[in-house]
């Protein structure tokens, strides 16, 4: 009886998570399609907030649920827009930004939830430790969910550069020259400006959503 019982609540959030990536993919798809221009500059860049139902499923259910989100909507896009190459990098920025801050910040709960459990199994540890102990776990995994969105952040700009490099010339039919020398005046602060806009946004979501999404 408790096998099946065991058996039925794996099922059960198996399922749960299931769907809740299917819905974070949908909305990923809907996002990649919003596409506003934030630098007067070069309108040709459009910014999307797709990668933030990724690193939010990537939070909560690991790096590969986080990048296979992430990935799908890309490729999704694609397909209704023709635009093969833009999901070339998508797929390698994704996975850079993705997996540092899902792996930074699934690690720290972890440690969280030992050394709580351990405070919870002491009778000497009085109710105002155990609660001083749980904001500090909130503390150190709020640190560490923001080192992880500047270690992918800044991953992410580096891939999609070097993308930007490789990719460009071959669909524009543009000289290299001409792309290094759109980095620093134009690519780079788009890509600070993108990063920075999609960090605060998961941020932001995944501590208001955290009792929905895990």
């Amino acid at each position: 009886m408790e096998k099946g019982q065991a058996q039925y609540r794996t099922s059960r959030w198996g399922a749960r998570q299931l769907a809740t990536m299917a819905l974070l993919t949908a909305i990923g798809i809907i996002l990649s399609f919003i596409e506003p221009s934030i630098m007067p500059a070069a309108p040709f860049l459009k910014y999307d907030a797709s990668n933030v139902p990724a690193v939010l499923g990537g939070l909560a259910y690991g790096p590969g649920a986080g990048c296979l989100i992430g990935i799908i909507s890309a490729w999704v896009h694609a397909l209704l827009s023709g635009n093969y190459w833009g999901a070339i990098v998508n797929t390698v920025v994704i996975i850079g930004y993705v997996v540092p801050v899902s792996l930074i910040y699934r690690a720290s709960r972890g440690l969280g939830r030992s050394k709580l459990g351990e405070f919870k199994n002491s009778r000497m540890v009085s109710a105002f430790e155990a609660s001083a102990k749980n904001q500090k776990r909130l503390i150190n995994g709020n640190l560490a969910l923001i080192l992880g969105f500047v270690i992918s952040s800044l991953l992410s700009i580096v891939l999609a550069l070097a993308m930007n490099l490789l990719i460009t010339p071959i669909y524009t039919a543009a000289p290299l020259s001409s792309v290094v020398a759109m980095i620093v005046p134009i690519l780079l602060p788009f890509n600070l400006i993108k990063v920075a806009i999609n960090s605060v946004l998961a941020f932001v979501l995944m501590k208001s959503l955290h009792s929905f999404i895990k």
